[in-house]
């Protein structure tokens, strides 16, 4: 996994990018895929743009994606 740059503001400490879905650990321990199955490719696509970022990813998932993990 990598290290996301903002985790000490966001809640997220990491991530690790697949071809279709992204899997994002937080600081309180839990770990969850975002898959193109579940989140679609469009959230999924724009969750790797943010995660490579450093920036914005939290507030992305909770706004859109929330409940959308496999």
């Amino acid at each position: 996994m990598h290290p996301y740059a903002n985790h000490s503001n966001s809640g997220i400490l990491s991530y690790s990018i697949g071809t279709d879905y992204i899997v994002v650990k937080f600081n309180t321990g839990g770990i969850y895929t975002y898959s193109y199955k579940n989140a679609g490719a469009d959230h999924v696509e724009r969750m790797k743009d943010l995660a490579q970022r450093g920036r914005g990813l939290n507030t992305y998932i909770s706004k859109f994606v929330k409940d959308l993990y496999d």
